[in-house]
This record gives C-alpha cells, sequence and structure tokens, in this order.
C-alpha cells in the first residue's frame, strides 16, 4: 500500500488527534499510545495543538491564553537536563525580549518524573516532578510561564518534541513556522547562529524564517512507559553489596586529605543519633545520583567497634553500597583529631571535600539536602561542566 508524500502531515495529524481523543474517552495510555510510543513531531505549517497545563504559579494555561501574541514560542524545557539548564538565562532574556515585541514564550516541561533514572540526574540538583519545578522557577526566577505535563503528557504528544530543549514557534495565526534548537551552542560564549530570535524577526517582519528547521540536541524527553526500566534500575542498585570497614587515625588522615581525584561527601553519624538516621537515605541518594561523575559519599559511624555487627545491618536495610567506615576504637578523641582538631565530635558532621582535598562545604547538625546538593553540582560543573 502506498501514500502520496503530501498526505503524510496529515497522518501524523490524525494520529495526534486520536491520541487525545482517546485520552478524553478514558482509554489506558498503553492503549492510546501503542501504535506511537515515539511521537512524531509537528510538521511546519500545522497549527498549534491546544492544551489545558497547571503552571508553576498556580495558574492554568491554555493555548487561547497567548491568542493576542503576534509570535507564540513554545519551549519545551525540563528541570534535570544540563543542555536545558545551560540554556535557562538566555531563555529568560528570550522571554522578556518577546514580551517587548508583542510575542509571548510558555515552557512546558514534557518528561514524566517516574521515567526518570536517578543516575539522570548527576547534573541537576532537582528532578522533574510539579513541586521540584516550582522550586527551580523560584530559585532561578523564571519571567515566563512554566507548565507541567509529567502527569498525561497528551499536549507535549502533540507537539512530538524530541529533546530539551525543543522551541516551536508559531505565527499570529498559530502555524508553525520555526521549530528546532534555541541557537547552535549550548556554551552561549560560542553561539553564532541565533535560530529562535532569527524566526521571530522574520514573522514579524512579514518574512519566512532562512532557517525553518534544525535538530533539537538535548536530553531526550522522558515518555511515560518507563516505570518498569526504572524499577529494574532500582532493584540493581538494592542488590549491590554492602560493607563496614573499621577506620584507624590513619585511615581517617587519608580520609581528610582526599587523594582519591574525585570529590568527596563525608558524613559522621551514629546509630544513636536519631538526625542521622533521618538523613542517611539522602546520602545513598546523593551517591545514586553522581557516582558516575568524580564523586564519592564516604559514611563514617561514630558506634564504638562492638557494634559493628548493628551498624552494617542498618545500612544493609538503607542500600548504602557507597564506602562505609566505623572508628575502630572506644577511644574517640583521637580518631576526631585526625580527621578534623577543629570538629567538636557532634553528629552529624557533614564535609565536602575537592579533588584536592579542600574543605568546599561543611555543615554541623542536619543537612539541607538541597543546598548540599547544589553545592555538590556546582563544584563538579565549575570543574568539568560535561
Amino acid at each position: 500500500m502506498s501514500c502520496d508524500r503530501a498526505m503524510i502531515p496529515h497522518m501524523q495529524l490524525c494520529r495526534r488527534m486520536f491520541v487525545v481523543l482517546a485520552v478524553a474517552a478514558g482509554l489506558p495510555w498503553p492503549a492510546a499510545f501503542a501504535a506511537e510510543s515515539l511521537p512524531p513531531t509537528l510538521p511546519l505549517g500545522a497549527p498549534a495543538p491546544d492544551f489545558r497545563l497547571p503552571g508553576v504559579d498556580g495558574r492554568t494555561y491554555a493555548l487561547a491564553d497567548f491568542a493576542a501574541a503576534k509570535v507564540l514560542v513554545v519551549l519545551f524545557t525540563c528541570n534535570h537536563c544540563p543542555t536545558a539548564q545551560y540554556y535557562e538565562e538566555r531563555i529568560k532574556k528570550l522571554a522578556a525580549d518577546c514580551q517587548s515585541q508583542g510575542a509571548a514564550l510558555v515552557a512546558i516541561s514534557p518528561n514524566d518524573p517516574n521515567s526518570v533514572r536517578l543516575d539522570e540526574l548527576g547534573w541537576s540538583d532537582l528532578g522533574d516532578s510539579f513541586d521540584e519545578m516550582k522550586i527551580r522557577a523560584r530559585d532561578r526566577k523564571f519571567n515566563f510561564p512554566y507548565l507541567y505535563d509529567g502527569e498525561t503528557e497528551a499536549a507535549s504528544r502533540a507537539y512530538g518534541p524530541t529533546a530539551t530543549p525543543h522551541a516551536f514557534v508559531f505565527d499570529a495565526a498559530r502555524r508553525l513556522r520555526y521549530v528546532g534548537r534555541i541557537d547552535d551552542s549550548e556554551r552561549e560564549p560560542q553561539v553564532k547562529a541565533r535560530y529562535v530570535r532569527d524566526a521571530i524577526e522574520a514573522i514579524l517582519s512579514g518574512r519566512e524564517p532562512d532557517v525553518a528547521r534544525t535538530r533539537a540536541i538535548g536530553c531526550s524527553v522522558k515518555w511515560a512507559g518507563k516505570g518498569d526500566a526504572v524499577k529494574s534500575y532500582m532493584e540493581r542498585l538494592a542488590a549491590e553489596p554492602v560493607s563496614l570497614q573499621p577506620a584507624d587515625a590513619a585511615a581517617l588522615q587519608d580520609l581528610r586529605r582526599n587523594q582519591s581525584g574525585k570529590f568527596r561527601l563525608v558524613t559522621f553519624w551514629a546509630t544513636w543519633c536519631a538526625p542521622c538516621i533521618a538523613e542517611l537515605p539522602e546520602f545513598v541518594t546523593m551517591h545514586r545520583m553522581y557516582r558516575h561523575r568524580a564523586f564519592e559519599v564516604v559514611t563514617v559511624s561514630l558506634n564504638r567497634p562492638d557494634e559493628q555487627a548493628s551498624v552494617l545491618e542498618f545500612l544493609k536495610k538503607q542500600q548504602a553500597s557507597n564506602r562505609n567506615l566505623i572508628f575502630n576504637s572506644a577511644q574517640r578523641e583521637p580518631l576526631i583529631d585526625a580527621f578534623d582538631p577543629d570538629w567538636s565530635g557532634a553528629v552529624p558532621y557533614t564535609v565536602l571535600l575537592d579533588p584536592e582535598g579542600r574543605v568546599i562545604h561543611r555543615e554541623i547538625g542536619s543537612i539541607d539536602p538541597l543546598a548540599l546538593r547544589r553545592a555538590i553540582v556546582g563544584a563538579m560543573n565549575a570543574r568539568k561542566p560535561w
């Protein structure tokens, strides 16, 4: 069976309409998406699909809310992708310039948070949940609507972004005139072609954009349906061996010098310390998020040597497959001095060391997990962005 090439865009639109109607009718997602696990990207000239999505500002947005805009940029982006993060300040500037030109920009996160593995967060302090989007928008002072489509991904599937960020630029009649990258380099000093800006200016001038389509380069969209793969990944992590080694003064001095060539996060804790128990899972999560980079987590228990078996049992329950140490003597003061003579001995006590052994973050008492993740990511990205 053959078909006219001119009919392909119409067939793609029909498939998208089928998905939207199927979801509206209450069909399960697997049935709705069976023939379209990776949706095609909206073709040039196509009308902008409608949407109704919650924004981080508490409002619900639809396509009609941007009806007055002479040009509309629909941008698919997210929290966790390092490429998307590189573009955040440029997107803010673009949004401000759009407003001054009578245009508008709206950003949509297409990712299903349940389809993102922990190791995919290795360049981020936040995941892609709606609550985390609110944090990112607040802390980075986003000046544009930032909408969540991770619940159903229906709007995202209608547009068909392939990566984050992925821009769709529509004219006043809401016909697609440009689709692809924002510009030609995630590293702003190296940018030579500003595709989205050029497309906006062309449309406002009544011209066709010189470049109408480019490849979007960034993290792949995390479409729903990867939950089983994420579950399998977590099961593999849970099966990793957990060990506990005694540490003498020499081992603690070596720990502090940090000749590993990695960023090293060290936390001192004990099973009799309630805040330590409460926050230990955070360190396990950070280990899983960042260990594929030049980073490691080391826990050091202040429990007595005769409590080693019970400490190990607790660590196994926490699936703490990172490096774990325990003081090898009940005489704690010499061991404390070996790591940090200025430390009082109160726990929890957490130190982040750079690869040269310099302290770049220190907390006595309970950690602020978000602040600590930001310190880790900031330090690693400053050293090696990719």
